[in-house]
């Protein structure tokens, strides 16, 4: 089993690991596109960026390679022939539970040790790509503004020799009021040795610049001052550094994505205890906030100090008389008395709002610690989970190859993808507990890989379509006809008196039912479920009948439905009634046969 499961399995995890690399890639290369970045660089990112989508191919792989192996097993009647030797489902995949607990185990090392490490590096990474600057590729005909401080545009350009043809260069690094503009015939861009400055040689231009950061008051002099300046050669030089800048990991190693279990545990305590210091202070300063200039707080002498408690209550030596206080000397100082109030509690509210964003992004930053600790322990199981979700299927759908296997597989991993992103947004976003969001995914494949297994061990037929079709129509009364045909080996003879007491018990009980199932309302006849009542006493009925050598019996018994219903009940008594009729014919025509 190892011998067929494992090669199935690294050539799934690498396919699954390709196309989660494309998805890297789409995300991100207008970031890659046009920065001169060197192929070492590339690879490097490239190879961080593949260990960190490692928790989303290995659960992936795990589930086509079960289904693929047992699928195979299965088409090839191989796992049909070990049942049939007395070999289990579960003997049958002994070894692979084993190589799964195995991998399990790894897949927690993986997250615990080298997966920090890994997002680390690349994220670092990530953050100088965006922060290099861009190559200079100038478009023809449209100003090109990816040089600092620069708007530059050219009428044509020469490829072979890299001349750029009427050019109008906007020099704004003294600010916008200070713009320098430059026309030239021609020009040509190159970088310095250290490639932190780029300069451009031009040829045949002038250049206009205004004084206004020397003038001390241009509407005094009614006249702005202004630079002039014809050339045949001149360079002039811009600060643009060309250079590939590495970050430092300390920063992303702070993070959350770049910490062990044992750091997290160590982050979380030290922000919760950060956010409770924090709620502490802010609800002190509530308390001991004055109200009508009364203090809600007093002192008190304990071991000889002063310390603050608060009051039990506070009384006013006499009652405060707000009408004449707001009306105060003037009337108008009543509305500066409005003004004041709403200040004051606009400043309050606002500080107010600033403190619970603080308190909200602590526990945000504490949720996210939590959540990459949780996610820790989630790949593991996962990939058990998937594995006795794929290796049940293949033995159920008993196909191989490619085809069948990977489009189950990709529906179920989409369908834990939605589960899994929704979980972790709602665990992100505080609405349901981290534990809750996170592990949510798994609460739901697990019932489906009992399930499964449960069916894969009892050979049940799935995905037998016409067998769920059927009890539906048995639980609602619609069931197909009856397949009831002449035996050609009957173990008992049908006895004339005994059908006939047997039939007419049987219509009596119909006819009663139906006369009270006629009493009731239309609409409730629906939900009557007395006719059901019939079922076995059918069922012995129909038995007993099909040891009959008459085929027009044998037809009339397959007209019976698996379950009398209250709209069925006078098809049944017709029935009943030509059944009795065949089994004892009218007088006249018995002596005319």
């Amino acid at each position: 089993m190892l011998q067929r499961f494992l090669p199935l399995l690294v050539m799934t995890f690498f396919i699954c690991l390709f196309i989660v690399m494309m998805q890297f890639l789409w995300r991100y290369i207008d970031e890659f596109v046009g920065k001169g970045l060197a192929v070492s660089i590339i690879g490097e990112l490239f190879f961080y960026a593949a260990l960190t989508m490692v928790p989303t191919a290995l659960p992936l792989a795990v589930l086509l390679a079960s289904l693929m192996t047992f699928g195979n097993l299965g088409e090839k009647f191989e796992l049909t022939a070990m049942k049939a030797s007395g070999v289990s489902l579960f003997r049958i995949m002994r070894p692979l539970i084993v190589f799964m607990l195995l991998l399990a185990a790894g897949a927690f090392f993986f997250q615990n040790n080298v997966l920090p490490v890994a997002q680390t590096k690349m994220w670092t990474l990530m953050w100088s790509v965006r922060q290099k600057s861009p190559e200079v590729e100038i478009p023809e005909r449209s100003f090109y503004d990816q040089i600092p401080n620069m708007n530059l545009y050219i009428d044509r350009k020469n490829p072979e020799t890299g001349m750029l043809y009427g050019m109008i260069i906007y020099d704004l690094s003294r600010g916008m009021d200070n713009t320098r503009v430059i026309l030239a015939d021609s020009g040509r861009f190159n970088f310095t040795e250290d490639k932190k400055h780029l300069y451009l040689k031009l040829h045949s231009g002038e250049m206009f610049e205004n004084l206004r950061e020397n003038m001390l008051d241009v509407n005094s002099s009614g006249y702005m001052p202004f630079r002039r300046e014809h050339f045949m050669e001149k360079n002039v030089y811009f600060p643009f550094d060309a250079n590939f800048n590495r970050m430092d990991e300390s920063g992303a190693r702070s993070l959350w994505v770049g910490q062990n279990i044992s750091q997290l545990r160590h982050s979380i305590d030290s922000i919760g205890a950060e956010v409770d210091s924090l709620g502490n202070v802010y609800a002190g300063e509530i308390l001991r906030q004055p109200r009508f200039g009364l203090s809600p707080m007093r002192l008190e002498v304990r071991n000889g100090s002063a310390v603050e408690v608060p009051r039990k209550d506070i009384v006013m030596a006499e009652p405060l008389d707000l009408d004449s206080l707001f009306a105060g000397d003037s009337p108008g100082q009543a509305k500066g008395f409005i003004s004041s109030a709403l200040s004051k509690a606009k400043m309050q509210r606002q500080e107010y709002l600033y403190r619970s964003m603080t308190l909200d992004e602590q526990a945000k930053t504490m949720r996210r610690h939590d959540i990459e600790m949780q996610k820790k322990f989630t790949l593991s199981i996962a990939c058990i989970i998937f594995f006795f979700i794929g290796a049940p299927l293949g033995a159920i759908i008993k196909k191989g190859g490619l085809g069948t296997p990977l489009v189950i597989s990709v529906l179920l991993f989409i369908f834990y993808f939605i589960i899994d992103n929704a979980g972790y947004k709602m665990a992100r976003d505080g609405k349901l507990a981290v534990w809750q969001g996170i592990w949510l995914s798994t609460g739901v494949l697990f019932p489906m890989g009992v399930f499964f297994t449960y069916k894969a061990v009892g050979d049940s037929a799935v995905f037998n379509v016409d067998a769920y079709r059927n009890f539906f129509r048995r639980l609602t009364g619609h069931a197909v006809g009856r397949s009831l045909s002449i035996k050609e080996v009957r173990m008992t003879e049908v006895e004339k008196p005994v059908a006939l007491d047997m039939l007419r018990e049987f219509l009596r009980h119909v006819e009663g039912m139906l006369v009270l199932v006629n009493r009731r309302h239309r609409l409730l006849r629906i939900f009557d479920s007395r006719p059901a009542e019939l079922r076995g006493e059918l069922n012995a009925l129909v038995d007993y009948l099909s040891n009959s050598t008459d085929i027009y019996i044998i037809n009339l018994l397959n007209q019976y439905p698996f379950t009398p219903t209250a709209k069925r009940l006078g098809a049944i008594a017709e029935t009943t009634r030509a059944i009795i009729r065949r089994v004892e014919p009218p007088q006249s025509f018995a002596k005319d046969i």
